[in-house]
């Protein structure tokens, strides 16, 4: 079977691991802000803290951006159920914008109206950069200034993508970015994730909130400290920290994301090329854009069909993503089929082709030519 997606791992990757094996600390050592200076660094933002899970660092940054009870977050029917999720966590409300058919990215002018005739206005705003085609950021950050909202980009698929030459995760026009880390993304801690932003408050309050509360800071602390063993649990937080191993994989693989993110744009274009007579649509680029490429997601008659057909001809082709408001979950909150259209339109087509950095050209071949059968 040649898997959608897979991860990449090197020698070096394994010899970091096994050093931190070896060394004096496998949690809350040097490793992790390494890691997190490394990629902060590397997109150009102040802050960033690493943690167990994408899920994770949404969650936090919502909490941090002062998401709560009576609180609502607007964000993308096609995403990862976490992007909608972590708004609950907080005891908030969750609503949708549709989407683009053409980026498949929240569609501006469907916030733009919905900002303008809403009866509550969002506390947060969650786009996704979804596949790794950066969002209209510039767009969403003017309405954010217009309207009072704040931003957390989900950039779950887009570690590595740049937007008119900028990185994703400088947090230009956001206040929080995250990033995934899981093994089917473009860099790997085997799973991971991280909380970006330019804000020193909200990063301290990130921080807080990834290890229980607790801190061992005195200006922080109520009272005097009783000696060098006292800490105090100052909020409710959570145990959302990364391990030294996790963070010594991510920084190496961090040193090879550039080599992954030209691999995978060979591919891409060599998929259009071989496409181009087929009967699908292909992915949508921005000329001024840099995508990740996380994901490549064609757009097909008869899905279901071609779905099974190629399975049956060993090739894990997937669905990304049935869309969040049509879940069971999300229904019995009072959502149905047919509130973003342009969302249920992009589900009923979408098929993703396997796309990864160790995908041979011969396995590409081997995928194009089984879609040509199962599509005739």
């Amino acid at each position: 079977m040649i898997p959608y997606a897979r991860q990449d791992i090197s020698d070096a990757d394994m010899a970091a691991v096994v050093q931190v094996l070896q060394s004096d600390f496998l949690a809350q050592g040097p490793q992790i802000p390494l890691f997190e200076q490394a990629v902060a660094g590397r997109v150009g933002v102040a802050h960033a803290l690493a943690v167990n899970s994408a899920t994770s660092a949404l969650h936090i940054a919502c909490l941090a951006l002062g998401v709560g009870p009576g609180d609502v977050v607007w964000t993308t029917p096609i995403t990862f159920v976490a992007s909608a999720n972590c708004a609950l966590y907080c005891g908030a409300d969750v609503d949708f914008v549709d989407i683009d058919p053409r980026t498949l990215n929240m569609s501006i002018a469907a916030l733009e109206q919905k900002l303008a005739t809403a009866e509550r206005l969002p506390k947060v705003v969650i786009p996704v950069h979804f596949t790794g085609e950066p969002c209209d950021m510039a767009a969403i950050g003017a309405l954010a200034k217009r309207y009072g909202f704040a931003v957390i980009e989900d950039a779950a698929h887009a570690i590595g993508a740049l937007a008119d030459g900028v990185p994703v995760g400088a947090c230009t026009h956001s206040d929080v970015t995250i990033f995934s880390f899981h093994p089917v993304k473009i860099i790997t801690t085997g799973e991971g994730g991280m909380a970006l932003t330019n804000r020193a408050d909200l990063a301290d309050r990130m921080a807080l909130l990834r290890s229980h509360g607790i801190t061992r800071e005195p200006s922080r602390m109520s009272g005097p400290s009783d000696g060098g063993w006292y800490y105090q649990q100052v909020d409710l937080g959570l145990n959302y920290r990364m391990t030294e191993l996790e963070a010594a994989l991510g920084v190496s693989q961090l040193g090879r994301m550039d080599d992954f993110i030209d691999r995978r744009h060979a591919l891409a274009d060599r998929y259009d090329d071989l496409l181009a007579d087929f009967d699908v649509v292909t992915p949508f680029r921005d000329p001024g854009h840099r995508p990740a490429l996380h994901l490549y997601v064609l757009r097909v008659k008869n899905r279901a069909a071609v779905f099974d057909r190629m399975r049956d001809r060993g090739i894990g082709v997937n669905v990304h993503y049935i869309p969040v408001h049509t879940q069971p979950y999300y229904q019995a909150r009072g959502f149905a089929q047919g509130d973003f259209p342009q969302a249920e339109n992009y589900y009923a087509e979408a098929l993703s082709l396997p796309m990864y950095p160790l995908l041979s050209d011969a396995d590409q071949d081997r995928v194009v030519a089984a879609l040509g059968e199962c599509l005739a």
